[in-house]
């Protein structure tokens, strides 16, 4: 048996962002899934905030297992020291790969990626496909707009109110911590 009770699948950009908060997130994020000996599952990039979740988490001791499609190993600057490094022939693969390898599903800032599957994983849960955990780190209220996008979806009718249920926000590193304990407990 392997050293990690649970494994996390952090979805977030492969680009820092404009405010450091962010990338303080993402080495926070790294340190926690150390802290509670949790495996990161995540795209195997070493830029953005991929790479500094990716650094924090292994320099605090946790594993980590990337996956990573063969036509982004030279733009994500796939990170081959790591616990595990998987190439896929695509993304879609490796979305799979990185869901199926994971208990519950973190999602920091980020850009289109991490709405394509943040959106996958919202929809698989909301048609029944799993019942893994989905956390929005909301650093800097970033995610704010989005939870407002997906409250006014509900409220125009085009989804039933569970939909909410689905995914729960935590303000930080802290607070995914603990819904994750809670969740990863029960």
């Amino acid at each position: 048996m392997s050293w990690h009770r649970k494994s996390v699948c952090v979805y977030c950009g492969s680009r820092p962002g404009n405010r450091p908060a962010y990338a303080e997130a993402a080495r926070e994020t790294g340190r926690m899934l150390a802290r509670n000996r949790w495996r990161l599952v995540y795209g195997a990039g070493d830029v953005g905030l991929m790479g500094e979740v990716a650094r924090a988490a292994m320099a605090a001791g946790a594993e980590a297992f990337g996956v990573i499609p063969a036509h982004l190993v030279s733009r994500e600057v796939g990170k081959r020291d790591l616990s595990a490094f998987v190439v896929t022939e695509t993304m879609h693969e490796r979305k799979k790969v990185m869901f199926m390898n994971s208990d519950a599903i973190l999602v920091l800032p980020g850009g289109g990626g991490s709405l394509d599957e943040f959106f996958e994983v919202l929809t698989w849960r909301q048609l029944g496909r799993h019942a893994k955990p989905i956390l929005l780190l909301n650093a800097e209220g970033y995610w704010d707009p989005l939870v407002a996008l997906i409250d006014r979806i509900v409220a125009e009718g085009f989804a039933e109110a569970s939909l909410r249920d689905y995914f729960t926000v935590a303000a930080d590193a802290a607070g995914a911590e603990a819904l994750l304990a809670g969740a990863f407990a029960a």
